[in-house]
C-alpha cells in the first residue's frame, strides 16, 4: 500500500508537510526560537512528523531536546500556560499552550532489563542518536527547529512512501531495547497499512515471548489502539502469525479449530474477524444521535465481535450423524473473556459490558421467524439495557454465511424484530422498565420491612410488567397480594422474616 507518493521529491513532500502543520507552525518556530536562544536544540519529532506527510492530524506535538528535564522547564517557563512533570525520569516534561499539548524530552536512548518491565533510560547529547533509538524509520523523522530543517537519516520517508514498516537499528536490537514494539509494528498494520518487512517479521516471531515482561497496561493500551484503527484485522492477523498472540490473547489463536475432512463446522478464527469486519462497518458516522446510536471507532463492539466466540474450543462436540455442536459456549466464552480482559487491566465498565454482550449474542437465535410475544422483546430490550445498540449490530454482524438467501432472511427476520422494539418503545418506556409500584408502595401494601422478601416482591412485579405490559398500580397491587398469599413469609413480622432468612 502506497502512504506517500514516491513521485514527489523530498522538498516537495515536505512542502506538502509544512502546509498540513500550519495551524502549529508558528508554534513551533516560536517554541524553537525559545529553546534556541537559551543554547538548546529542538526539534519536532515521532508521529507528528509521519502524519503530517501522510496528511493526518496528530492531537499532541512531540519534541526532542538537547536540554535536560530542568532546562526544558526553564524553557518553557512564561510560554506555556500549564506544565507537568509525571514523565521526568524519562526525561519528559509536559505543557499546554493555546489548547495545544506538547510534550518535550530530552534526548535519550532506552533499553531493558532481561528480567524487567521498566525501561532503564539513558540520556544523549544529539539528535542522530536519539533517533537510532526509535521504534521504526517512519517515527524516525524530525523537524529541526525553528530552521524548519528535515532530518530523516533512517530514510523513514522512503519507507513510508512504499507503506514498509521497518526499524533504525536491527530489528532485534529494537525490540530488546522495548518488546512492545513488537505490538506497535502490529498496531501500525491496523492503523497506518504498512507491512512489516521481513526482519521485522522474523524478530517479531522469534521475540515474541519477550512481550510477557511488559506490564498489562502498556500491551492493553496497544491493543485498544490496534482495534479503533482502520483495518485492525491485519493486526490481529499478524499478532497471530508472528506468536503474539500466544502471549497478548491466546484466546484468539485458540480459535484455530481442526476443521475435519468434511468441513461440519467454520472455520471459527476466520468467522470471528470476518465478525469483526462487519461489526465496523455498522458502526454510526461521528455525530450520529440516537438512543441505539454506536459511534465508530467503538471500542466495547470491536472487543466483543472478535471475543464472541471464544468459548466455542472449550465446548466443541461431534454428534451423531455428522453435526457439530457448541451447547452453552456464550457462558464459557464470557467467563474466559472476563478473565483476560482482567489480565489486561481493562476497567471494569468496558469488561462488563464485553461479557454481558457475549452472554446475550445468541439470543435472537431463539426468535426463529417472528414467534416471540411482546414479552420475549420486553425481556430482550431490558436485558441487553443501555447495550441494545451493541446487541443490534452484533447480532446482525455474526451472520457470515455464503448463503445469500439464509443472510437475506435472517436480515429480514432481524428488521421484523427491530420494528417491534420501535413500536413497543412507541407505547411504552422500555428503556425504563420498572414494576409499577416502587419499594416503599410494595412495602406499604404487603406491611413489611426492606430485606430480601421485599426484593423478590420487586422482582415478581417486574416480571409481570415484562410479560404483560403496563397494568395500572392497583391490579399491580392486586397481583403482589396474591403471590405473599402464597409465599411462607405471608403473616410474619419483618423482624421474624428476617430471622428466617
Amino acid at each position: 500500500m502506497t502512504l506517500v507518493s514516491p513521485s514527489l521529491t523530498e522538498p516537495e513532500l515536505l512542502a506538502r508537510a509544512l502546509r498540513h502543520l500550519t495551524p502549529v507552525l508558528d508554534l513551533l518556530t516560536d517554541l524553537g526560537a525559545r529553546f534556541q536562544d537559551a543554547g538548546h536544540e529542538l526539534a519536532l519529532v515521532g508521529g507528528p512528523v509521519r502524519d503530517a506527510f501522510l496528511g493526518r492530524t496528530s492531537p499532541d506535538l512531540d519534541f526532542t531536546t538537547s536540554a535536560t528535564p530542568e532546562q526544558i522547564e526553564a524553557a518553557l517557563a512564561g510560554w506555556a500556560e500549564q506544565t507537568w512533570d509525571i514523565g521526568r525520569e524519562f526525561g519528559t516534561i509536559g505543557a499546554r499552550r493555546q489548547g495545544t499539548t506538547v510534550e518535550v524530552t530530552t534526548y535519550r536512548a532506552d533499553a531493558y532489563d532481561p528480567d524487567s518491565r521498566k525501561p532503564v533510560v539513558a540520556f544523549g547529547d544529539n539528535l542522530e542518536d536519539d533517533l537510532v533509538r526509535r521504534d521504526f524509520t517512519v517515527n524516525a523523522m524530525a523537524l529541526r527547529l525553528p530552521e524548519l530543517v528535515f532530518a530523516d537519516p533512517h530514510h523513514g520517508l522512503g519507507d513510508l512512501a512504499q507503506g514498509v514498516l521497518t526499524t533504525p537499528h536491527t530489528a532485534e536490537v529494537s525490540f530488546s531495547d522495548d518488546p512492545l514494539r513488537m505490538m506497535r509494528a502490529a498496531r501500525f498494520t491496523a492503523q497506518l497499512g504498512l507491512t512489516v518487512d521481513d526482519d521485522v517479521r522474523g524478530a517479531m516471531t522469534d521475540m515474541a515471548g519477550r512481550l510477557s515482561i511488559v506490564s498489562a497496561e502498556r500491551v492493553r493500551d496497544e491493543l485498544s489502539r490496534l482495534l479503533l484503527g482502520a483495518d485492525p484485522r491485519a493486526g490481529l492477523e499478524l499478532m497471530v502469525d508472528t506468536g503474539l498472540a500466544d502471549v497478548v490473547l491466546p484466546e484468539l489463536p485458540a480459535l484455530q479449530l481442526e476443521i475435519d475432512e468434511h468441513h461440519r463446522h467454520k472455520d471459527v478464527y476466520q468467522h470471528s474477524l470476518t465478525v469483526l469486519e462487519q461489526a465496523i462497518a455498522l458502526e454510526d458516522e461521528p455525530g450520529t444521535e440516537g438512543v441505539d446510536a454506536v459511534v465508530g471507532p467503538d471500542l466495547v463492539l470491536r472487543l466483543v465481535a472478535l471475543l464472541h466466540d471464544i468459548g466455542k474450543p472449550a465446548t466443541r462436540r461431534f454428534e451423531k450423524g455428522g453435526g457439530v455442536s457448541f451447547h452453552h459456549h456464550e457462558i464459557v466464552g464470557a467467563k474466559l473473556a472476563r478473565s483476560r480482559l482482567r489480565a489486561l487491566r481493562y476497567d471494569k465498565e468496558t469488561i462488563k459490558a464485553v461479557t454481558r454482550l457475549i452472554e446475550l449474542h445468541l439470543r435472537f437465535h431463539g426468535y426463529g421467524g417472528g414467534e416471540w410475544t411482546d414479552s420475549a422483546v420486553r425481556r430482550y430490550v431490558t436485558d441487553a439495557g443501555p447495550l441494545l445498540g451493541h446487541l443490534h449490530r452484533l447480532t446482525r454482524s455474526d451472520s457470515t454465511t455464503r448463503n445469500r438467501r439464509k443472510a437475506e432472511r435472517l436480515a429480514r427476520t432481524y428488521d421484523d424484530l427491530e420494528a417491534r422494539i420501535a413500536r413497543l418503545r412507541s407505547q411504552e418506556e422500555l428503556s425504563a422498565v420498572r414494576p409499577e409500584l416502587n419499594g416503599n408502595e410494595i412495602a406499604e401494601v404487603l406491611g413489611i420491612s426492606p430485606g430480601p422478601v421485599l426484593g423478590r416482591a420487586y422482582k415478581h412485579l417486574l416480571g409481570i410488567r415484562l410479560d404483560q405490559g403496563p397494568i395500572g398500580q392497583e391490579a399491580a397491587a392486586e397481583e403482589l397480594r396474591r403471590w405473599w398469599a402464597e409465599q411462607p413469609e405471608a403473616g410474619s413480622s419483618g423482624t421474624e422474616q428476617e430471622r428466617q432468612l
